[in-house]
């Protein structure tokens, strides 16, 4: 339940950080409208681009560097937080590049992306005990200490499942992401 409002101050429903929106829902459906709205604005620019001689291929790089970046900008920490409904509408937005020659067209689905994305910060996470977000890991299982049990993509102890929220969070999603 929410506290009584105070006289004068007024409540509002979502926080931008970092350029990352996420409402009082824990949702980040508002930051995927905004950067498909952006997006959509930098496609303008490149058909402008288009236009003055540049080539397909050198707007396929200013979209991957320009676009592909804003939607991979913190990814991490909000992808977990979205609708199937919001995906659907990044792909729709990459598919929609890809037919007008902007996007490159072997460019993987925004899932392939995150997990990608995701992939390489635990990496860096995982093996870096000075990094920021080292501290946040679980302990490193006993179990593989005394058993020779099959590769896996780490030797962290699971924590337990309690629910949507957890399963959203970054870490959680990515210790269970390949058992």
């Amino acid at each position: 339940m929410s506290p009584l409002p105070l006289q004068g101050v007024v409540r509002d429903t979502s926080i931008t950080v970092l350029g990352v929106t996420i409402t009082d829902r824990l949702s980040a459906s508002e930051h995927v409208r905004r950067l498909i709205s952006n997006s959509a604005r930098t496609l303008y620019a490149l058909k402008v681009l288009r236009a003055h001689g540049m080539s397909n291929t050198a707007l396929q790089v200013v979209f991957r560097s320009v676009i592909v970046a804003k939607l991979l900008y913190a990814s991490s920490a909000w992808c977990g937080f979205i609708k199937d409904a919001d995906r659907q509408r990044i792909d729709a937005f990459l598919l929609r590049s890809k037919r007008c020659g902007y996007c490159p067209p072997d460019l993987p689905s925004f899932q392939q992306l995150c997990e990608t994305a995701d992939e390489q910060l635990f990496t860096k996470i995982n093996n870096n005990e000075q990094h920021l977000l080292h501290n946040l890991l679980p302990p490193q299982t006993i179990a593989s200490q005394n058993y020779y049990l099959r590769n896996r993509t780490h030797n962290r102890q699971l924590p337990e499942r309690t629910g949507h929220l957890t399963d959203s969070n970054f870490i959680t999603r990515i210790l269970f992401a390949n058992i």
